[in-house]
């Protein structure tokens, strides 16, 4: 994906995005069910510090995205790439990542079941509980928001001459203040109650 931010072919660089797009959704999904699994099979660790870990990977992955959103405005403007520049940058590191998670993380594949009867099951469950699908609804709607502002937020600011890398930075700063604030009102003398 980020090699093919390089071409002026626009199916090479639709391409690109949904490569992108694969990739975010394995980066929110396989990882967090490898996690599940290393964390209450593996490990036998206790279930209730996983929303913990959970909320502090958010932090974490906010205050990393903002480095990121840095560093990419400090290769934008002193390359000769431009925009493109932040892209090339990243492909060392995940090069060096899926290295790293090749070399040092143990596989685990959970219980092995077909995949007809696996998401059968996940729909049914669906169906069953109307509150489950009502989040499920509502979490597709926001991703959904999220990806499109994702898309045409950098058009919309180009024009103005605002920083691009730093205007990712604030957006992911803003993502890391919410997501601590929601800790602090779910877990502190608050003790607010997610619905």
């Amino acid at each position: 994906s980020c090699l093919l931010q390089l071409s002026r072919d626009f199916l090479a660089l639709a391409a690109g995005r949904v490569l992108a797009g694969l990739g975010t959704s394995l980066l929110f999904s396989a990882f967090e069910s490898w996690y599940l699994h290393e964390h209450l099979e593996r490990h036998d660790f206790p279930a209730e510090w996983i929303p913990d870990t959970f909320s502090r990977v958010a932090l974490w992955n906010s205050g990393l995205a903002v480095a990121a959103g840095l560093v990419a405005e400090l290769v934008a403007e002193g390359l000769v790439l431009g925009p493109v520049a932040p892209f090339l940058v990243a492909v060392p590191f995940l090069v060096l990542s899926a290295i790293f998670a090749g070399k040092i993380w143990d596989e685990n594949y959970g219980k092995n079941r077909p995949c007809g009867k696996a998401c059968g099951e996940g729909l049914r469950g669906l169906m069953s509980d109307p509150r489950a699908l009502l989040l499920g609804l509502v979490q597709a709607l926001v991703e959904s928001i999220l990806l499109i502002f994702a898309f045409l937020w950098t058009p919309v600011l180009e024009p103005h001459g605002i920083p691009l890398g730093i205007a990712f930075s604030g957006f992911t700063a803003a993502s890391a203040a919410g997501s601590a604030l929601f800790r602090r009102g779910v877990s502190g003398r608050l003790r607010l109650q997610p619905l």
